[in-house]
């Protein structure tokens, strides 16, 4: 690649002829090409971070003090790391996951949230015995991950119905009020129906064939209007959410350079 002439540079005395149009116009070229090389320093300075950089975006520093994670919650510091003295014939204790584990009792699943069902076992060597010729002294637990066929229930409302024998007038309870009136969906259903297709990225079509599979008879239409409807239903909060960040001093975004560009006049 040829390199460009440099134009030679002018003394003293021949600058103090020129015209002030043309001293005005060098100061102009002069800027420009500042700018210019101002971009093509921080553009050179983003390839090397790309290639000798770190290639992870996860950064324990904000730039800002005030600059918070996506987590909206700061990461924790990294610990610091010290040495240890490892004998050459040790090795680390292997993780287990079996079911007859001696460590057994260290749950690996939240009892708060997950449905434990016990079933107990049979001792064979009690048969034939009297309860009066052993004694239970304890128990042993161990924990199995299971699964069933489908995670859906119906809800089932029962709604006497009574007729007064004073006033001969029927009486019913109205049935429980719904997010959506006089859909047959639950609220539960709703919000799983949601987390589903946008958080676990599950699509409608496929939602609705585990419904068949689980023994529930629903058109894939209806998965649709149920989705659009749950969604309309959070527009408020979504409005909320965008004036307070329109409000907001300090905007939390994420680390990923990008370039912001003004948005066109028509969709002002």
């Amino acid at each position: 690649m040829p390199h460009p002439h440099s134009a030679p540079v002018p003394t003293p005395a021949e600058a103090a002829q020129w015209a002030p149009e043309r001293v005005v116009e060098l100061a102009r070229s002069h800027a420009a090409l500042q700018r210019e090389v101002e971009t093509i320093q921080h553009q050179l300075e983003w390839f090397r971070r790309q290639l000798f950089g770190q290639k992870s975006e996860k950064r324990p520093l904000a730039p800002h003090p005030a600059q918070m994670h996506l987590g909206e919650f700061p990461l924790p510091e990294a610990p610091e790391a010290h040495d240890k003295p490892v004998a050459g014939h040790t090795r680390r204790t292997p993780c287990s996951d079996f079911a007859h584990d001696k460590n057994d009792a260290a749950l690996f699943f939240d009892e708060a949230r997950v449905p434990v069902e016990t079933i107990t076992v049979a001792n064979p060597d009690i048969e034939g015995l009297t309860p009066d010729q052993y004694e239970v002294i304890g128990e042993k637990v161990s924990h199995r991950l299971a699964q069933r066929p489908g995670s859906y229930v119906i809800l089932k409302y029962v709604r006497p119905l009574i007729k007064r024998r004073d006033t001969q007038t029927l009486h019913c309870p109205a049935a429980p009020a719904g997010v959506i009136d006089g859909s047959r969906a639950d609220v539960s259903f709703l919000v799983g129906l949601l987390l589903d297709k946008f958080a676990w990225h599950l699509p409608l079509y496929r939602q609705h064939q585990r419904l068949l599979d689980a023994g529930i008879t629903v058109s894939r239409a209806w998965l649709t209007q149920l989705a659009a409807q749950a969604a309309a239903l959070l527009e408020p909060i979504y409005a909320a959410q965008l004036a307070s960040i329109r409000t907001s001093r300090v905007k939390a975004m994420d680390e990923t350079p990008i370039k912001a560009l003004a948005a066109p006049a028509w969709a002002r």
